[in-house]
């Protein structure tokens, strides 16, 4: 493996086989001319406010400026420092600050955020036109006592909102109900994932099937079917996330779905997923599967429906995690932070068809970790580790360029071209950069 600063591609995967990044040339055909609806992006680095051992920084940019002729260039609209009035309000409601801000997501009216700190487990909910923290929410104790806000996803209906509580080994239900602005964790919706036993009478945890069941990312796909949960040590649960407790309907071991999942997607009535390499018990892979939206029941044997495994490579310097469709979801793409590329699947057959490098001139080192994309789905726009990351292993989310990169899609999605990245910084008393993207998403305005 070598040193953290670089990061290869695998060997495995023949550069003839591989189309790279295409700029220009009278065969390409760019992205949509069309007028792309108001939008901002919203950026958050999960370092610590300055000086403090808590907070962190929301920026949020126009995207006007992002896709314009100078996206680096780009400066926030506005700046929420998450350790003053968000901090505040969680250590008023819940008597702890919060720590580390990770995932991010809004309500499918865009009117509210929700921002999970998965250092500390707490959910803070704000007002997406004014970025003030409306209500402050924490997850319950799990395993040995731990709490984590790991990830978070809303129902379609914007009902609830789902929160992985990692180390806790819990999955949870918050009950939110936006016009009131009542947001509340219900406890008796809670499935254990550490000690519950599956439909078929199986336990959740085991070696050999499911054995680090700390859930990553939650995912409901647009038709409002299941949950899909991805689990830390390889293998995965669908819930039934509208009865309480929420209920299993499928269950799949590690040998049908990867560890470290974090990228779900979907495209045409199939659920994209991604497992990944960023922790010690597995440090390297890139694998991307998919699977039905719906299908699912609780009398179906272990690992139906079946998975389709799209692409493995698990050599050094590999690490899939985050996924997004291009317009029509006719491609999807899946980052690899470690590499330093993405790669390109077909939305409709999932045949892997080519290889983006992510590396430019304006950086070699930019560690791809999220996706946003724009309302046309003709750019996306991807979150940047820094030097010092606080979340995943170092060796594969380490970064030298804090901050949002920016790519415009050309072939309709098959290609892109590096247009920007907006640097972020966050230096602590000595000097040393501390600042770590993370979170990213788009808002219609």
């Amino acid at each position: 493996m070598a040193g953290t600063g670089t990061k290869l591609i695998s060997s495995s995967m023949a550069l003839t086989t591989a189309i790279l990044l295409a700029v220009g040339g009278s065969g390409t055909v760019g992205a949509s001319t069309t007028a792309i609806p108001p939008f901002e992006v919203w950026l958050v680095d999960q370092s610590d406010t300055a000086g403090l051992g808590y907070g962190g920084t929301l920026r949020v940019y126009d995207g006007r400026d992002l896709t314009g002729p100078a996206p680096s260039q780009a400066v926030p609209t506005d700046v929420v420092d998450l350790g003053a009035e968000t901090a505040g309000l969680c250590r008023a409601s819940t008597g702890a600050d919060p720590v580390r801000p990770h995932m991010l997501t809004f309500n499918w009216a865009e009117t509210h955020a929700a921002l999970s700190f998965v250092a500390s487990g707490h959910v803070v909910f704000l007002d997406a036109r004014n970025r003030r923290p409306l209500a402050c929410v924490r997850t319950e104790p799990g395993t040995g006592g731990a709490r984590q806000a790991h990830a978070i996803w809303p129902s379609r209906d914007d009902r609830y909102l789902m929160v992985a509580n990692q180390n806790g080994k819990k999955m949870e239900r918050f009950r939110t109900d936006y016009q009131t602005g009542s947001f509340v964790q219900e406890p008796a919706a809670t499935v254990d994932l550490a000690a519950c036993t599956t439909p078929n009478g199986a336990p959740c945890q085991a070696a050999g099937i499911r054995p680090d069941n700390a859930p990553i990312c939650p995912f409901i796909a647009s038709d409002n079917g299941p949950l899909f949960v991805s689990l830390r040590g390889g293998g995965m649960l669908v819930l039934d996330w509208r009865t309480t407790p929420m209920s299993i309907v499928a269950e799949y071991d590690l040998a049908s779905v990867p560890a470290n999942g974090c990228g779900f997607t979907e495209a045409h009535g199939k659920v994209f997923a991604d497992g990944g390499g960023g922790t010690p018990a597995n440090l390297d892979q890139f694998s991307v599967f998919r699977l039905p939206m719906n299908g699912y029941a609780a009398a179906n044997p272990p690992n139906v429906p079946p998975v389709e495994r799209l692409f493995d490579d698990d050599s050094a310097g590999r690490d899939a995690h985050g996924s997004e469709a291009t317009n029509r979801r006719r491609y999807v793409w899946v980052a690899d932070r470690d590499a330093n590329v993405a790669e390109v699947f077909d939305g409709i057959t999932g045949a892997r068809l080519t290889t983006v490098d992510l590396t430019s001139a304006f950086s070699a080192d930019p560690t791809p970790d999220l996706f946003a994309v724009s309302p046309d789905r003709a750019w996306f726009f991807l979150s940047t580790r820094g030097p010092n990351p606080l979340s995943g292993d170092p060796h594969s989310s380490h970064g030298t360029d804090p901050g949002m990169l920016v790519v415009q899609l050309t072939h309709y999605g098959l290609r892109g071209q590096v247009r920007g990245l907006v640097r972020i910084t966050n230096p602590d008393a000595t000097g040393v950069e501390r600042a770590d993207a993370h979170a990213i998403r788009v808002r219609r305005k």
